[in-house]
């Protein structure tokens, strides 16, 4: 059954610059794993801050697989460290 996950961050100003690459570089990683289907990165009209992003997968297996992966935890830590804050996860399935 595929599933959605939001992942939502709270990306100050002065860390755009340094932040926008590695979320670059993830979105290339994802799209090379088994079982991504898509993914968006969406800012919040209201909050310039507020970036979330809506990722299809094809199992919450497969999700795990790529939430596992040590390339991408790497870059993970690098956005946690750089935005401050640690980014959130939320997994849903279709009801």
């Amino acid at each position: 059954m595929a599933i959605k996950v939001i992942i939502r961050r709270n990306v100050p100003a002065e860390a755009r610059e340094d932040v926008y690459p590695l979320f670059i570089k993830l979105r290339e990683l994802a799209v090379k794993q088994d079982g991504y289907i898509s993914g968006e990165t969406l800012r919040n009209f209201d909050d310039p801050n507020d970036y979330i992003v809506i990722s299809t997968w094809r199992s919450l297996d497969d999700w795990k697989a790529w939430e596992m992966n040590p390339e991408r935890n790497a870059l993970q830590n690098n956005i946690d460290m750089l935005i401050g804050i640690k980014t959130e996860y939320r997994v849903y399935h279709y009801a």
